[in-house]
């Protein structure tokens, strides 16, 4: 259910000069454009991806369909005035390497790329396919697929970019399978010359939640991981949790914040960011006044727990709806993000920027026959400032694009 839905959604001076350079263009709207199309040949299709920068600059990309065996690709993306150049790094092959990456990779610090797949791999059959994998692509070329999911209580399915820590653990969910067959957070270290996989937590559906987010997971300094559940909870619309390191090796599971439902907001598909003074903030695909979905945020209380406040209800018009991002902080304190529905005529989504609980429309996606249509991730910033998301349709083949915009 959870991948049919995204389907259906199937300084001032030198930052002008950066936007310049990279964004060249005559006309006064050139701060936001198309940066590539993807052709759903060897590059692929359906880019349903995060966008991840290497420390040169270069854009790194998944797409779910398309490549030479068509089950996804790993892109290379190289800036330049216009559209930007491409470059294969890897194709799948929809067995052991893996088959339909979702939500791009994560980058650390030494350059190594990590990703998923929601299926293929040898470690199990599920739903008559591959349970999924992790894989990594070394900075320097060379792909490893470091676990293949079984199905069992390990979960399967992966459908996010796992996030990584400072000591190369790496941490993310898996939104079937597991113990209660509702999902798990997992970490992956390494350890001698094996990955071994710990599941954090199973899910049961009932007060801690059930399915794991769309977005990545959120881990800080001291290994504490924040994330959400799309379903479950006190009143079964998701919540937000954190898993703490315990005595012992074990780890300590506490839900900070259960989703009420309309007017509050419901189901969050995207992760969690955190601001100086340790507020959480996200977007839920429901809720809020309408039912057509939140920005909110959590702030911690004197007493313990969280108070949360919704700090946009989305229309499904003009506005937006139904967003399935997470969030980012530009360095002038908003906060920007996209929705998977409403915008324009189209009603293919969009990208909007949020201060103080004041929303503004920043691009209204199918404007033209040839603009993305469907951002699925939120947007992620370039060493200049400017930011960038992918759609998963549109562009001029109809296969997604990446777009980027300069604030």
């Amino acid at each position: 259910m959870r991948y049919v839905l995204r389907v259906i959604a199937s300084g001032a001076g030198a930052f002008a000069v950066a936007a310049v350079a990279l964004f060249s263009s005559a006309s006064a709207s050139s701060s936001q454009m198309v940066v590539y199309n993807f052709t759903g040949g060897d590059d692929g299709g359906n880019a349903a991806t995060s966008v991840a920068f290497t420390s040169t600059g270069r854009a790194i990309v998944t797409t779910v369909e398309g490549g030479s065996d068509g089950c996804g690709t790993v892109d290379e993306l190289t800036p330049g005035p216009g559209l930007w150049t491409e470059r294969t790094l890897w194709t799948f092959t929809c067995f052991n390497d893996g088959k339909n990456p979702h939500g791009g990779v994560t980058i650390d610090a030494f350059g190594n790329m990590y990703g998923t797949t929601v299926a293929g791999g040898n470690g199990g059959q599920c739903v008559g396919d591959g349970c999924g994998v992790i894989y990594r692509i070394g900075a320097h070329g060379g792909f490893t697929v470091l676990y293949n999911f079984k199905g069992l209580d390990d979960g399967f399915g992966p459908g996010n970019a796992p996030a990584v820590d400072s000591n190369g653990n790496l941490y993310g969910d898996a939104p079937d399978g597991g113990k209660h067959g509702l999902g798990v957070v997992y970490e992956l270290s390494h350890v001698g010359n094996r990955w071994i996989l710990t599941v954090l937590h199973a899910f049961s559906g009932r007060n801690d939640g059930g399915t794991g987010s769309l977005g990545p997971l959120l881990v800080d300094s001291a290994s504490n991981v924040f994330g959400v559940t799309e379903t479950g909870g006190l009143h079964q619309a998701g919540n937000v949790f954190e898993i703490s390191p315990g005595p012992n090796n074990t780890h300590v599971f506490k839900v900070l914040y259960q989703f009420k439902g309309s007017p509050d907001a419901a189901f969050p598909y995207g992760g969690v960011i955190a601001d100086g003074s340790g507020d959480l903030y996200g977007t839920t695909y429901f809720g809020g006044a309408t039912g057509n979905g939140t920005v909110y945020e959590l702030i911690p209380k004197l007493t313990g727990g969280y108070a949360e406040r919704v700090l946009h209800s989305f229309s499904g018009g003009t506005d937006g709806g139904n967003p399935l991002s997470t969030l980012v902080f530009n360095p002038a304190g908003f906060l920007f993000g996209t929705t998977s529905a409403g915008g324009g005529s189209c009603t293919c989504g969009t990208i909007f920027k949020i201060l103080h609980k004041n929303l503004m429309t920043v691009h209204q996606f199918g404007s033209t026959g040839t603009d993305g249509q469907f951002p699925l991730y939120g947007l992620t910033p370039d060493a200049h400032g400017n930011m960038f998301t992918s759609t998963v349709q549109g562009g001029d083949f109809g296969q997604g694009v990446i777009y980027g915009i300069s604030p």
